[in-house]
């Protein structure tokens, strides 16, 4: 990781993006204390990280770290006895939401029951802050519903939320904010609705192959052109109408301006293959 800068606000969620072995969980590791970083440091609620940190801090990690030998509801009690915190309540309700049977052995659990049991024990103990690995990871799409749906009730408790996902909808259905890696750096972060701005995607098909258009390539409200067979696509920071008329004007079979997804600020970013696309210029 190098010159890597992240803050996560109470009440709030954060998603961590980033093409795989961009520094996802090493980041996780070195914030957590599993992993020494040579330099910086990691505050949490203005201190630095100390043993009773995780009284309120919940660390789900992408593989969970539960005992085979122990059964669900023996985890439970394990984490009862541990946090102070401890919703037994809660947690009860969480394992039936879950469907989770409180006699089985861990080691018998699917990897996607795995993963929800972590949930249920980081959830229960209504932790201030969560640090979540893929949560989702091994969940079937209606259980990963309820995982996004567990996040955003978090933050809305209050609690402070930074967790990564390879699906981006996940993280754009849940965060506020995203903070992307590239490589081992932070290469974007900020609010979402802030990133996209007033930025829109002039989409148009043509006939043939698309024509060369040099003048729009330095057009100083193009930013990106991705062109694609008879596809091209303009990514417009402001007058996109006027970016669509001069399109028109090269008379495409459809032409259309729709808004910019965090998918497309994401790419944008980080690139097709990794590597971030010029401004301004032709890919």
């Amino acid at each position: 990781m190098d010159d890597l800068s992240v803050d996560v606000e109470p009440a709030s969620v954060c998603g961590l993006l980033g093409p795989n072995g961009a520094g996802k969980s090493t980041t996780f590791k070195c914030l957590l204390g599993l992993a020494r970083a040579t330099s910086g440091s990691v505050t949490i609620e203005g201190a630095p990280l100390q043993p009773g940190t995780f009284d309120y801090l919940a660390y789900v990690p992408e593989k969970s770290a539960l005992y085979e030998w122990m059964t669900v509801e023996q985890h439970l009690e394990m984490a009862r006895r541990a946090y102070r915190k401890y919703d037994a309540a809660r947690a009860r309700e969480l394992l039936a939401t879950f469907k989770l049977p409180p006699k089985k052995l861990v080691r018998r659990l699917s990897k996607g029951q795995h993963t929800a049991l972590a949930l249920v024990l980081a959830f229960a103990i209504r932790p201030r802050v969560l640090v979540l690995d893929e949560p989702a990871s091994g969940l079937d799409p209606i259980f990963q519903r309820t995982v996004l749906d567990l996040i955003i009730d978090a933050a809305a408790g209050g609690a402070g939320v930074l967790f990564s996902s390879h699906q981006i909808g996940q993280v754009e259905r849940a965060a506020d904010r995203i903070a992307v890696l590239r490589e081992g750096k932070l290469v974007l972060a900020g609010d979402i609705d802030t990133l996209k701005g007033d930025e829109k995607i002039v989409i148009a098909a043509f006939d043939a192959l698309v024509p060369e258009m040099p003048e729009l390539a330095h057009d100083p409200n193009v930013r990106r052109i991705e062109r694609g067979g008879r596809i091209v696509r303009l990514y417009t920071d402001g007058e996109s109408e006027r970016i669509a008329g001069r399109v028109a004007a090269l008379q495409p079979r459809s032409l259309d301006v729709v808004d910019l997804t965090l998918e497309d600020i994401f790419l944008g970013a980080v690139g097709e293959d990794g590597a971030a696309p010029p401004i301004g210029v032709e890919s």
